[in-house]
């Protein structure tokens, strides 16, 4: 063999030596950011349209707009594979949900939010006051999770403790399981269980596990270029800045709004009344593009799904018209459910219409809520005094600070429309948001029949 061939063979020998996993590019050679991630209700989750979302997934595509490349998000069956993805070299990051694990050949990033974890049950079951109640007990709980550890320390005091991990099920899927009453208990952390009991009441925090974590972006340990310092940066500045607490404002601040009995009353009322309307929320949506889900959220919340209802001040039907916003959408009966279900889809269509273009989802739709309830004038008078204070008024997270001001004199002086009742437009705004999100979880999308190409289809806005 002549002796460059020699010579090229060697140095690919040497380039592959056997048990070292080849090295995905720089993300600025390959021109995008590969991430490992898993379905999570919190972390990355894929909606009804094929549209996805979730805390990692905004802040990932924050950094991505930092890097200058865009994002893909690899999805993979759980955690653990996630995990493999980057000690194998596929990606150059996982984000799914991490715990902060030092004993795996890993580079952790800063934390991204603090979690702690508890044994979730339902309100029928054994109360559990200590460790001995647990004797005879089976949990179930995702592998590679820190919850594990504390399991198993603690079935070593205690040995008659069951563990059970199911393959592939998320948290979310547990919890499911656990409210149909296939499970005893499921160990997961205070997030998961909170958006879980949004559509599930009866379940219940039955033990808190003695264990706090930080959920974390996971990196190969002996990265070669400047990803994880740029990561370092970026998330200091999330972190000193409105960033991460913009998003947290997103996906955890609403959650548990509601009271138990809210919730137990809302299922009922999905069973006894939301099945006379669906069918004109769901003309709604194929009238207006947005989500019939979304509207009937947002006319439970006016009238209780009570097509009768009327107000101390005039206002009737499902979704709650005055006389005068009937008058100006064309509704002669404001107490026919499908005239009130459609004028008032097009009222809340031209609110969020009509709000300036640098509003952008979702807090367009939620600004647009607050709208619904206060009316146009006052949400301008608000986004002046926001303007005036300081504050972002094109971003809700600031704007529910800003609006229980417009009942003070002092701010209401100021406004062209008098004083307001704020403070009950950002409840209003915050319970729809968990209301579409319970309906979301229970009830399917709707796609109109003979839709034309290019028609707005119903998004889900969480």
């Amino acid at each position: 063999m002549p002796a460059l061939l020699w010579l090229i063979a060697l140095l690919s020998l040497a380039a592959c030596t056997p048990g070292e996993p080849s090295r995905i590019a720089d993300y600025r050679a390959l021109g995008e950011l590969r991430v490992a991630t898993r379905e999570d209700a919190i972390s990355y989750r894929i909606e009804a349209g094929g549209e996805t979302s979730g805390f990692e997934h905004d802040l990932l595509l924050e950094l991505g707009a930092r890097l200058e490349v865009p994002v893909r998000f690899i999805v993979y069956p759980d955690a653990s594979r996630a995990l493999d993805a980057v000690l194998n070299g596929e990606v150059h990051l996982a984000a799914a949900g991490l715990a902060r694990n030092a004993r795996l050949p890993l580079r952790w990033s800063a934390p991204l939010r603090e979690v702690d974890y508890v044994l979730a049950g339902r309100a029928e079951a054994p109360a559990i006051d200590n460790e001995a109640d647990l004797a005879g007990r089976t949990v179930s709980v995702r592998r590679s999770t820190v919850a594990v550890e504390a399991l198993t320390r603690l079935r070593k005091r205690l040995p008659q403790l069951n563990l059970h991990f199911p393959a592939r099920a998320d948290d979310r899927a547990l919890l499911e399981q656990l409210a149909d009453g296939k499970l005893d208990l499921v160990a997961t952390d205070r997030a998961h269980f909170a958006l879980a009991a949004q559509a599930y009441p009866a379940l219940t925090i039955a033990y808190d596990l003695p264990v706090q974590s930080a959920i974390a972006w996971a990196l190969p340990h002996d990265a070669r270029d400047t990803l994880a310092a740029e990561i370092d940066i970026f998330l200091q500045e999330a972190r000193e800045g409105t960033l991460l607490a913009r998003l947290a404002d997103r996906y955890f601040a609403h959650v548990r709004r509601l009271t138990d009995a809210d919730i137990a009353r809302f299922l009922a009322r999905i069973r006894e009344r939301l099945p006379r309307y669906r069918k004109h929320f769901q003309e709604a949506q194929a009238r207006t593009g947005i989500d019939w889900r979304f509207l009937a959220a947002l006319a439970y919340q006016e009238s209780q799904w009570d097509a009768l209802a009327t107000s101390r001040t005039g206002v009737r039907g499902l979704m709650m018209l005055t006389a005068e916003t009937a008058d100006r959408l064309g509704v002669v009966d404001r107490l026919d459910p499908r005239e009130s279900i459609l004028g008032g889809a097009r009222y809340y269509a031209m609110l969020r219409d009509q709000l300036p273009d640098d509003i952008l989802e979702p807090d367009r739709s939620w600004i647009a809520l607050a709208a619904y309830n206060l009316g146009p004038g006052h949400m301008n008078g608000a986004r002046a005094v926001a303007a005036r204070l300081g504050k972002d008024n094109t971003a809700w997270w600031e704007m529910k600070i800003v609006l229980p001001l417009l009942a003070r004199p002092e701010y209401a002086a100021r406004l062209k429309a008098g004083p307001a009742r704020g403070g009950e437009a950002v409840i209003m705004t915050e319970n729809i948001r968990n209301y579409h999100g319970i309906l979301a979880r229970l009830e399917a999308p709707y796609v109109p029949p003979l839709q034309p190409p290019g028609f707005a289809q119903g998004r889900s806005i969480d």
